[in-house]
């Protein structure tokens, strides 16, 4: 069972959103995750809006980890990227709707949200990549 323990200490500001201070594991190996964007296996873009391509985002991340033998379990850190400022509100509804599935016991890892101009495509609004800890 890998080693890991949520950090949050009350003399840095407390988390403004799903996430934690820091995430302390002791592991064998780390799995650095690509950023996902919101389309499928198919390459066909999920939707046109924020939450649906939210959903896709962490369904491809869950692939990837189930491909290297993780679960979200495993998931030490997240960075998310954002095209715009309305695209925040859309995110974390998404994310509230995602995050008792794959992490239930309420134990979110580190994620640093920026809000960008763009990514590659234009049709793509978010991105997330993942670090993954495994024993």
């Amino acid at each position: 069972m890998l080693q890991r323990s949520i950090v949050n200490t009350a003399e840095a500001p407390q988390p403004i959103g799903a996430y934690s201070q820091a995430v302390r594991v002791k592991a064998g190996e780390l799995v650095f995750l690509a950023g996902q964007v919101g389309i499928d296996s198919e390459g066909k873009l999920a939707g046109d809006g924020v939450a649906a391509q939210t959903r896709q985002v962490f369904a491809n991340l869950g692939r990837v980890l189930e491909a290297v033998g993780a679960s979200f379990s495993n998931v030490v850190e997240l960075t998310t990227y954002l095209v715009g400022k309305e695209s925040v509100q859309p995110f974390i509804q998404a994310r509230t709707e995602i995050f008792p599935g794959i992490f239930p016991d309420g134990d979110f890892p580190p994620n640093t949200l920026l809000i960008i101009d763009g990514l590659v495509r234009p049709e793509f609004l978010v991105e997330i990549k993942a670090v993954a800890a495994l024993e």
